[in-house]
């Protein structure tokens, strides 16, 4: 599996970092002294929680080389290390985690040991998409199992998220208190190409790492095709992504 690309991913900067401006929001009268970011990309979630803790320690973690090299690179006064969710060391007050938990496996096991990451009054803050029901990415799966790619023979790291109610039973077994809501935000973007570009370095990475250069220009003209149908344009000719985002705030 190929690493990610971090300049694919800031392409829409905007629209990633605003779930993780109001997942910090819902926490900004927490006071935690130690933070740690799971999952922080190229670092535009860490800066964001840098400027609403400023005296806080404050540490960024990804299992991307090349994530953390461009975190590096931007924000140079920040600090990040190369490191698993699993693998992070120490205790904190705030687990911070935006659009990362979804490609982590097991997420009955994970969310009780993060929990176990925490000092006593500490919470576990998440954003993870739940859009599997947007057209976009059922076009995605239905294409993808067309046997002409030959993905059935292929082992893809996991990108799946659980439902609400579940998420709300493993909390109920490792928190003392938490809080679930979601946000369905509209993305305004300039056309159908967007779409494809949207998720060119996200939900079509493991894809298109497998297939040769012929093949990746085929499947996602086998998608575009069908996004065009699934997403009329506006009267201003832009096309109009709804995506969902499901977040838990959750208390030791």
């Amino acid at each position: 599996m190929s690493d990610w690309n971090a300049e694919k991913y800031l392409q829409f900067k905007a629209q990633r970092t605003q779930p993780a401006i109001d997942l910090a929001k819902r926490v900004s009268d927490h006071s935690p002294q130690k933070i740690a970011d799971i999952g922080c990309g190229p670092g535009n979630s860490t800066k964001i929680l840098r400027e609403t803790f400023p005296k806080a320690s404050l540490i960024g973690i990804d299992s991307s080389e090349t994530m953390i090299n461009k975190a590096k690179t931007e924000y140079p006064e920040l600090h990040f290390q190369i490191c698993s969710a699993e693998q992070l060391s120490g205790t904190y007050d705030l687990l911070f985690s935006n659009a990362c938990l979804q490609w982590i496996p097991d997420h009955t096991g994970l969310l009780p040991l993060l929990m176990t990451k925490l000092n006593r009054g500490g919470c576990l803050a998440v954003q993870i998409p739940m859009n599997q029901n947007e057209p976009l990415f059922r076009i995605i799966k239905e294409v993808a199992a067309d046997s002409q790619w030959n993905f059935e023979h292929v082992s893809f790291e996991k990108n799946d998220v659980l439902s609400p109610e579940e998420y709300y039973q493993i909390l109920s077994h490792c928190a003392s208190q938490f809080d679930l809501w979601e946000t369905v935000y509209y993305h305004t973007l300039p056309s159908h190409i967007h779409l494809i570009e949207w998720v060119r370095g996200t939900r079509l990475r493991p894809y298109l790492d497998v297939l040769n250069s012929t093949q990746q220009q085929q499947f996602e003209q086998a998608l575009l095709s069908r996004v065009k149908s699934a997403y009329p344009l506006t009267q201003s000719g832009e096309v109009l992504l709804k995506f969902r985002r499901f977040f838990f705030i959750a208390y030791l």
